[in-house]
């Protein structure tokens, strides 16, 4: 009942303002428009860009509007250990250990390997598949901090993107805030130029894409809404502010249709305003129904031309 009262309220919105302005009725308009009926059923504010790697068309809404990453920098943070790796200026493949003081919430390759460590690679896989949060920390003392990483995203073309803190503190982002944020345009780019373009060797970015695939976080979130034959991966982030108030559910990846299809990135945030200190299933939701802009946004008979690969 409280979904379909929020489609009423969206509809009813929309064609209010539909009074005043006249509706985008371009292909990309009707999707932006089906994003924000998404959004009103949610109840939040959803952030979204869906890019072409190949023609560099795309749509969503919100999409410069500043949204935390929780743990989908992780997906980054792999890919600038793998970057190094590959550039000879450091070794995956180095033993590492921790202690006790380093574990916290979400631990679960860091607290089994507690006593034996484990290889810098074997920890971006933990960071990036099992969202493991003291391989993250771990990672990132290794590789310049926060500060190595925010480093890594201007050096391949990202201004926008930040991380400022480490794990835990950096899940605290209420709307305001600018530290550890991105946008939704940003890093849908910064997801493509990792994925497809020159920022890893081949080698390293089929690893990195295998670990994408391996996330099965992602499989309730924005992959639930694509059709069976797709290839996707993703690294998903939730956080939630103390008491409660607030929720953000994220999801950042690719997405690969079966007949030939570009590929495409996305990036999603819906920020929900909820009473429950518990993630929910409306937030998993929300972008599930995301995954099916994607495959509309596909189909080459949306006047999308596949040509002219930008990378």
């Amino acid at each position: 009942m409280m979904i379909n009262r929020r489609f009423f309220i969206g509809g009813t919105l929309a064609l209010g303002a539909g009074a005043c302005i006249p509706p985008d009725q371009s292909p990309l308009g009707r999707l932006a428009a089906e994003l924000r009926i998404i959004e009103a059923a949610g109840g939040g504010t959803l952030g979204v860009e869906i890019y072409n790697t190949v023609t560099g068309a795309s749509v969503g809404i919100n999409q410069d509007r500043r949204f935390g990453h929780a743990s989908s920098f992780k997906f980054s943070l792999a890919a600038l250990l793998l970057q190094r790796h590959a550039a000879g200026t450091i070794d995956a493949d180095k033993r590492v250990t921790w202690t006790e003081a380093d574990m916290m919430h979400h631990a679960p390759f860091t607290r089994e390997r507690l006593a034996s460590g484990a290889t810098l690679r074997e920890l971006a896989r933990a960071t990036q598949v099992t969202s493991d949060n003291p391989a993250a920390n771990i990672l990132l003392r290794n590789l310049g901090g926060p500060a190595g990483l925010t480093a890594f995203w201007r050096s391949i073309g990202d201004t926008v993107s930040r991380l400022d803190r480490y794990e835990p503190e950096m899940n605290l982002v209420p709307a305001a805030e600018f530290r550890d944020t991105t946008t939704p345009a940003a890093m849908a780019r910064t997801v493509a130029k990792i994925v497809y373009g020159d920022v890893l060797p081949e080698a390293e970015r089929a690893e990195l894409k295998g670990w994408m695939i391996a996330t099965e976080t992602g499989l309730r979130r924005v992959r639930a809404g694509l059709p069976t034959g797709w290839i996707a991966g993703d690294k998903t982030g939730t956080s939630g502010l103390i008491g409660g108030t607030e929720y953000n559910y994220i999801d950042i990846g690719f997405a690969e249709g079966p007949k030939g299809e570009a590929p495409l990135t996305f990036a999603c945030y819906f920020r929900a305003r909820q009473t429950a200190d518990e993630m929910l299933a409306t937030g998993e939701q929300t972008l599930a129904r995301v995954g099916r802009i994607i495959k509309e946004f596909a189909e080459p008979e949306r006047g999308l031309p596949l040509v002219g690969k930008i990378y």
